[in-house]
């Protein structure tokens, strides 16, 4: 965008303001109100908010959009969701999401599976859980 936003927004009220007489409230509101819109559009120029409405159908096959602030990710990092002031469990509780549930696209966590079955994993998981309990015993 050539203009920001806030030049945009101040711009129209400005024009609002020299149509008809605004008490101070009303202007204040009218900024809210117009830059809150501004963003929004300006947000779904770039395609960058999706709207949800089951938290379940957050996690889609290529990306995972933030329930937070709509953006889509391949994976909702622990970064990204401290931005918001949560952490992953806490994200899940908020909007219902399973604990069990992983944060990543579908094909992420497929392909994170596959490498931990090639790997065995599991297998050496369960190798170490055994000679942690012998030794404990």
């Amino acid at each position: 965008m050539d203009k920001s936003l806030v030049e945009i927004c101040a711009n129209l009220v400005t024009a609002q303001a020299r149509s008809m007489r605004l008490e101070p409230e009303a202007m204040a509101s009218s900024v809210n109100q117009i830059y809150q819109t501004l963003q929004e559009l300006h947000q779904r120029e770039e395609g960058s908010v999706q709207t949800i409405d089951q938290p379940e159908n957050s996690i889609q096959r290529n990306h995972v959009i933030c329930l937070e602030c709509g953006k889509a990710f391949t994976l909702l990092s622990n970064r990204h969701l401290a931005l918001h002031g949560l952490t992953p469990r806490a994200y899940k509780q908020k909007h219902g999401l399973r604990m069990t549930q992983p944060l990543s696209a579908q094909t992420l966590s497929a392909r994170r599976r596959k490498m931990a079955r090639d790997l065995k994993m599991g297998k050496q998981l369960a190798e170490w859980r055994a000679s942690r309990k012998e030794e404990a015993s």
